[in-house]
């Protein structure tokens, strides 16, 4: 009988950044239902939103850390913490992420500074931190959350596109160099998810309405879980020769 491919992580421990809501909330959720043992980046460790006792329930350990993406010193020690827990580091989710938004003649410095220092030296140092781990394992699972905004130009958002477009090229680099340690390196790029972040501007039923016609193919807005199932997928056994990859997940936004 031959090889069937699997879509789970049993057995696995994964990390995941931004973990108290969102995204994140549900990618640490359906990690677990699919058998990983969870830690929790978050900003505050003792603000975890449920999501830890939610993680039991599926039957499954978990270890809150505090990694707040915007504090350097945070985020190697929270990877140390997560792999002296279990014993091992099987995967990271690079979720956490901010988006301030201004039109570009109106971006304010210490917006820009603070989007750079989570969306992308953030990425870079959990991916770094999370890869000497692997490196040592020879193996390993590292999946950002971009956007779509890598892909198309969003109006008011030129700083929070230029990080997402650096996201996707970082896949491209760090699959290229840590491939031969039996390590793959991927992202998922969301369109509008249904999530707290982006309840402010969909409350507005004009910006929904724009939206939903732009997403050409589903013209609906998108639900968390649909973005985990595909982290799920590329975090399993079943995406192992996929590396260096950002997959849309938009509801046929690109594809117009």
């Amino acid at each position: 009988m031959p090889v069937l491919p699997r879509f789970d992580v049993q057995g696995q421990v994964a990390l995941v950044t931004g973990a108290a809501r969102g995204l994140g909330r549900a990618i640490a959720l359906a990690l677990a239902a699919a058998g990983a043992d969870v830690a929790l980046g978050l900003r505050d460790a003792a603000r975890d939103g449920g999501v830890a006792a939610e993680v039991e329930a599926l039957g499954r350990q978990v270890l809150p850390v505090q990694m707040d993406l915007a504090r350097p010193g945070q985020i190697g020690p929270a990877v140390d913490a997560a792999a002296a827990r279990f014993g091992r580091l099987d995967i990271l989710v690079n979720n956490a992420g901010i988006a301030p938004g201004n039109p570009a003649e109106d971006v304010r410095e210490e917006d820009l500074d603070a989007t750079l220092a989570v969306n992308l030296k953030g990425t870079f140092l959990a991916s770094q931190a999370a890869g000497r781990v692997m490196i040592r394992q020879r193996s390993g699972r590292i999946i950002s959350i971009g956007s779509q905004a890598g892909a198309v130009a969003l109006p008011g958002e030129s700083v929070y596109c230029m990080t997402k477009a650096a996201i996707a090229h970082l896949t491209r680099c760090l699959a290229v160099e840590w491939g031969r340690y039996g390590i793959t390196v991927n992202a998922v790029a969301p369109t509008f998810i249904r999530t707290p972040g982006t309840e402010p501007a969909l409350s507005d039923p004009r910006f929904r309405a724009d939206v939903i016609e732009r997403i050409a193919a589903l013209h609906r807005i998108g639900e968390p879980i649909e973005v985990a199932g595909v982290v799920v997928f590329l975090a399993s056994a079943a995406a192992s020769l996929i590396t260096g990859e950002t997959i849309l997940v938009d509801g046929g936004w690109t594809a117009r």
